[in-house]
């Protein structure tokens, strides 16, 4: 169990990360469509039934269903290990995940209203991943150390 806790550990960091990732790819693209191509977003443009003008645009759809389901679903299932795994504190950090995760998710749907949620939404990333991270190798270690048990010692004299 103490494997499979690390692992969920370092799947949230890796989704962390492609977060990161397919945002900075959409930016880019919209970024390009509007100074090369000459596109525009405004209002009509968004109430409308949207066909991506540009490949990038994908990278906004990922993000929102990454963060909005997928990692939600993972710190969850970190947090229900974490009653098992007997990492030590690996319940704590488990916790610590999900209640960065809530907030992630919550930063993340005020950023649409708050332009300031945005900044702390980015930044918040930054400390999830580094907590999941910590998890992780907290139970890779624990793992690692266990010791082995009592019908496989072997006496030696």
């Amino acid at each position: 169990m103490k494997r499979v806790y690390a692992v969920l550990a370092f799947v949230v960091c890796g989704l962390v990360a492609v977060q990161a990732a397919v945002a900075v790819w959409a930016e880019s693209g919209l970024f390009l469509w509007i100074t090369r191509d000459g596109g525009a977003i405004d209002q009509a443009t968004l109430e409308s039934d949207w066909q991506p003008p540009f490949p990038e645009a994908a990278g906004f759809m990922i993000h929102g269903m990454n963060g909005m389901m997928v990692i939600p679903v993972v710190a969850l299932l970190l947090l229900v290990v974490s009653f098992f795994a007997k990492v030590p504190r690996g319940i704590a950090w488990a916790v610590a995940v999900a209640a960065l995760v809530a907030l992630q998710v919550t930063l993340g749907i005020l950023g649409h209203s708050v332009s300031i949620a945005g900044l702390t939404h980015g930044i918040n990333a930054l400390v999830l991943f580094t907590v999941a991270l910590l998890a992780g190798l907290k139970a890779w270690r624990a793992e690692r150390v266990a010791p082995a048990p009592a019908d496989t010692v072997s006496a030696t004299v």
